[in-house]
């Protein structure tokens, strides 16, 4: 950054808790707080009037929340880097502040050098989630994208997928209507049927979509 501070603007309900992280935020060289909002709509207003580097955004505000907030700010200052404060570890709230443009996501209980490392990361145009927030949300990736590969390609039928997996093995046409009692013409239909369910342009194509979802078994 050229900027000799890293302007802050806090956005919380609770004033308290405002106190406290700008009190916190005074003992930090390279970090100045440059305004204060109490709700979602005060925060889209000083966003736009104090351009910050860093938002510190709390989640749930009365009126506007914190995530339709971030989202009203990164549209109008994609510059911006946005962290979501919140009490709880929710992963569906998470991904909707990821969705909205926040850049950062920790707990409001992190101590002192988890949230100044986060200012400063988001600062720097990176993204940085908390220790917690991140095993949160290596949880839910772990168990969403084994889940996907049981079942790759939903958007063909069952008898399109043997089709396919055959041919992901090494298959000819003949071959998949020898092992599964169809006729050449009928394997021919499927065949062309999964290239444009697929969006694919040609077979090989196909078979390599295929292999890689580890349809060939």
């Amino acid at each position: 950054m050229t900027q000799t501070h890293i302007r802050v603007l806090l956005c919380d309900d609770h004033r308290f808790f405002r106190d406290g992280v700008r009190t916190l935020l005074a003992t930090i060289p390279d970090i100045e707080v440059v305004g204060e909002a109490s709700n979602g709509e005060e925060c889209v207003k000083a966003a736009a009037e104090r351009r910050p580097d860093v938002i510190l955004m709390d989640a749930q505000m009365p009126g506007l929340n914190g995530v339709e907030a971030t989202r009203r700010v990164v549209r109008d200052n994609a510059e911006v880097g946005v962290v979501m404060l919140t009490m709880f570890e929710d992963t569906d709230l998470m991904l909707s502040a990821m969705r909205a443009g926040a850049r950062g996501y920790i707990l409001k209980d992190a101590d002192e050098e988890e949230l100044v490392r986060s200012i400063r990361a988001v600062a720097r145009g990176e993204a940085l989630f908390g220790p917690a927030v991140a095993r949160r949300l290596l949880s839910y990736v772990t168990d969403v994208i084994p889940a996907s590969k049981q079942n790759p390609f939903p958007e063909l039928t069952d008898r399109e997928r043997d089709v396919l997996a055959s041919l992901a093995q090494g298959m000819s046409n003949q071959d998949v209507a020898d092992r599964m009692d169809l006729s050449l013409k009928t394997v021919r239909n499927h065949v062309s049927s999964i290239l444009t369910k697929l969006r694919v342009v040609d077979r090989a194509e196909a078979i390599a979509r295929a292999r890689d979802a580890g349809l060939a078994g």
